[in-house]
């Protein structure tokens, strides 16, 4: 069996408050090939982010406890010094950001900041690093890159921000890229021309993508595989087909009952999962999303509030839930029908 690209095992990482500590992310594990796109779904808070944050080694060793292991290409990054990070980010893996206009900087050129990350690491004449951007420029579809290379964030649309975004981010062929809810603040066009570019440039540098966001509509059409979050820890994995057909988990099922669907009557109200997500300062004992759940009660012994539910992941599927088998089968389709009726 092959080693994966990307490997986390029980990665925990904390933040230490005036308040206490945060437990941003807990025990979470999970593998990445390279061609694949893994797609990490989950309400805000629940430990997206700060887990991408960790891989490529961002977070301020001064308020963060970080414990575990994250191996990529077999290199252990969380041991790493700061300079074999640098040597890294921006090469070998590399990150496109939510919000592109605040991601750049206002006081240079596209042109200029997309040159700097290739000079970085190649250490290219100035000239040679034009002409690179002016290629990445090219190739994710910004007309007229020659001229547009010389032009300011500000010029440009929000489209096209977040294509300069991506070709800062693939200027170096990095063989992870880590994409943090890159389409959230487009118009649903402009998504669909990112995602495309996204799949394509995969396909082209055979790319490993870790895909971030809270909208399974965009899991269904970008992702290989995907992984659910909640508090800080993983509730279900599996193939896009699994998680989106079959769901495992009660929060996955109230994801799915939570979003409108396309192929679906119109006048079925949405049903929004109850309550809030925890707090990561003084989270839920046993299930993290029992005093959420529907089907908590279900389960004998109060198991679900006092005990963590192990997550056995057999050829890449799991759940983390005490309910069994049989039970999902009964409730799920018990609970869908009413929400949908």
């Amino acid at each position: 069996m092959s080693t994966p690209f990307l490997s986390l095992r029980d990665l925990r990482v904390h933040f230490s408050t005036e308040d206490g500590i945060v437990k941003a992310v807990d025990g979470l594990s999970f593998d990445l090939e390279k061609g694949k796109t893994l797609g990490i779904v989950g309400e805000s808070g629940s430990g997206k982010s700060v887990t991408n944050m960790a891989i490529l080694g961002l977070h301020d060793p001064r308020n963060t406890t970080m414990d575990g292991e994250i191996l990529l290409d077999g290199k252990e990054l969380i041991s790493a010094t700061e300079s074999e990070l640098e040597k890294l980010r921006g090469n070998k893996m590399s990150m496109i950001f939510q919000d592109a206009l605040a991601s750049l900087s206002p006081y240079h050129t596209i042109g200029a900041q997309i040159a700097e990350t290739y000079r970085k690491h190649t250490g290219c004449s100035k000239k040679q690093a034009r002409d690179r951007a002016i290629e990445m420029l090219r190739r994710v579809g910004i007309p007229q890159p020659d001229t547009r290379v010389d032009d300011y964030p500000h010029q440009f649309s929000g489209g096209m921000r977040q294509r300069a975004m991506i070709a800062m981010a693939l200027v170096n062929d990095p063989e992870l890229l880590i994409a943090d809810e890159p389409t959230t603040a487009l118009d649903v066009t402009v998504q669909a021309q990112i995602m495309d570019l996204l799949k394509d440039l995969q396909q082209e540098f055979g790319t490993a993508i870790i895909f971030i966001t809270h909208d399974l509509g965009v899991i269904a059409d970008i992702a290989d595989d995907v992984l659910v979050m909640y508090g800080g820890r993983c509730v279900e994995r599996g193939t896009k087909k699994q998680v989106l057909s079959q769901p495992d988990h009660p929060y996955t099922l109230g994801l799915l009952n939570s979003m409108p669907s396309l192929d679906g009557p119109v006048d079925v109200p949405l049903s929004p999962i109850p309550g809030s997500p925890p707090s990561l300062l003084n989270p839920p004992s046993g299930c993290r999303f029992h005093p959420r759940c529907a089907f908590a009660e279900k389960v004998p012994g109060g198991l679900c509030s006092t005990e963590r539910p192990k997550l056995d992941v057999v050829e890449g599927r799991g759940a983390a839930c005490h309910l069994t088998q049989e039970q999902k089968q009964d409730l799920f389709a018990d609970f869908a029908a009413t929400r949908h009726n």
